[in-house]
């Protein structure tokens, strides 16, 4: 029976370790508190031969008939949390087993006892239930192996006379004042199987209350010093006996337990169930670190609307987009934005005479530098053909650009949004072709110095959706600018139009 007991706990081991290799401890991002100490005091209970019937729960002090002894123990366990659901608990007991037997044996017992256990936890109620259902109740079963040191006596339930006893007698006047000696060896050691179910409730963030129940066996039939024979003449010690008719003991505790969990910054989930492991350290009794990871944040419609809303950018100013006087400069910059129509501005805006601009900078001696001009070449519908009254504006440009060799031109042609993107951004393109073979046919020595630009639809000046907005979007804008701005987009080599010198 000793070697199948072995067997028994070395299995329980061994399916132990197996479970917790399956659910490694925890190593995540947050900490958590894993060490706590709890105190078991319990009343215990003796299963042999000489358990009560007829004679009564308590055992009498041989010292005087009239007293009572009352069977109970005091437990504490050190324990360990590996995961949520897996940990490992060392306990160490003292207490003493009480019995006695009227029938066949007429006598009682008293056992003295020691015990130290190894024992492993499985939190059933997380394993079943999960965590969110009764976050604060938590149920544990343990078993394991370890050792139980005893001393036991046998005496005649009438006369109390010493009849039976393991090593050697005690002496009974050292147990009154707490000393546990004898002649030699005092007690007897045995290996000890305990299988238990404890159920713990989370008083505060520090203290547990719970209720364990736990069901011993002894690898031994001598915890009562009797082995099924009756013979209660001589007074014996243990090691004349062989073994008996009796099965093995086991003795029980029912204990109320007080564990107090260890750990810095300890707190524990609120009454609503969210987990916040910024406000410090849950223990692993309690707490799967699964249910510390934050969920995705899936925002709803309204979230999300709000969000954008949120991180709109500020409204443009409206007049960035529109040019009143269709000069070419919008609203926002337009120092002048009632100008006539056909007029030449400069960059602000501002109308400029530009025979006076021309006549003004040919006559300069110094060749001051160009000045900046801007102006618009209206078309007609799906139209490329230069309008009379433009045709003079561009000469003069010619005129000016054939003298003044440090000006440029920008050519930027544009189509209203009556046909289809592409086709819009070929018409402009063949707009601004146009303006420019006019330019080069009027004389203009340095092509290279024309630049052209076509977007089509996308950058109107006003609304397509009056005649008016129609025909300010189907235009050419021309910017004349000073040379320099060009230059440094194109290095050494290269014409200012950036095709390669021959």
């Amino acid at each position: 029976m000793k070697k199948k007991s072995i067997h028994a706990s070395l299995l329980f081991l061994l399916t132990f370790t197996c479970t917790y290799a399956q659910n490694r401890s925890y190593e995540g991002e947050y900490k958590m508190n894993t060490w706590s100490i709890t105190l078991s005091p319990a009343i215990t209970q003796f299963y042999g031969d000489l358990r009560e019937t007829n004679a009564g729960i308590f055992a009498r002090k041989p010292a005087n008939a009239t007293e009572w002894v009352f069977p109970a123990g005091v437990g504490v366990s050190i324990n360990k949390q590996l995961t949520h659901l897996f940990g490992l608990q060392t306990d160490f007991w003292t207490g003493r087993l009480n019995g006695s037997k009227k029938d066949i044996y007429n006598a009682y017992f008293q056992t003295y006892f020691l015990q130290g256990t190894l024992q492993g936890t499985v939190n059933l109620k997380s394993l079943l239930m999960g965590t969110q259902k009764l976050r604060r109740w938590k149920t544990d079963l343990h078993g394991g192996i370890g050792y139980m040191w005893f001393y036991a006596n046998v005496f005649d339930l009438n006369s109390n006379r010493l009849l039976r006893y393991s090593n050697n007698p005690i002496n009974y006047s050292s147990i009154t004042s707490g000393e546990w000696e004898g002649n030699g060896s005092t007690f007897t050691r045995e290996l000890v199987f305990p299988v238990g179910l404890a159920v713990h409730y989370e008083l505060t963030r520090r203290l547990d209350l719970g209720f364990d129940v736990t069901l011993n066996y002894v690898n031994t039939e001598k915890l009562d010093m009797t082995v099924g024979g009756v013979d209660n003449s001589i007074p014996s010690n243990i090691y004349t006996f062989k073994k008996g008719e009796s099965a093995l003991d086991k003795w029980g505790s029912a204990a109320l337990t007080l564990t107090y969990k260890i750990g810095k910054n300890a707190i524990k989930v609120g009454k609503d169930g969210r987990y916040d492991a910024s406000l410090g350290r849950y223990h692993l009794r309690w707490a799967d670190p699964k249910d510390l990871i934050k969920a995705p944040y899936n925002p709803t419609l309204a979230d999300a609307d709000s969000i954008a809303k949120a991180n709109m950018p500020k409204p443009v100013d409206p007049r960035l987009y529109t040019d009143s006087d269709n000069d070419g400069v919008a609203d926002l910059f337009d120092k002048e934005p009632n100008t006539p129509d056909g007029s030449v501005v400069s960059g602000a805006g501002v109308a400029m005479n530009l025979d006076s601009i021309i006549t003004s900078l040919l006559r300069s001696k110094f060749a001051p530098e160009c000045e900046a001009l801007l102006s618009n070449i209206e078309f007609d519908t799906d139209k490329s053909t230069i309008r009379p009254a433009s045709q003079e504006t561009l000469r003069k440009l010619v005129e000016l650009l054939n003298v003044k060799t440090n000006c440029r031109i920008v050519l930027t042609g544009h189509a209203d949004a009556r046909a289809s993107y592409s086709y819009n951004m070929q018409l402009s393109k063949r707009r601004v072709d146009a303006a420019k073979r006019f330019l080069v046919r009027a004389g203009l020595t340095d092509p290279s110095r024309v630049t052209v630009e076509y977007y089509g639809e996308y950058r109107p000046i006003a609304p397509n959706t009056t005649v008016s907005g129609l025909q300010s979007n189907r235009r050419v804008e021309i910017k004349v600018e000073p040379l320099n701005t060009l230059r440094s987009k194109y290095p050494a080599g290269f014409r200012l139009d950036g095709v390669k010198k021959p």
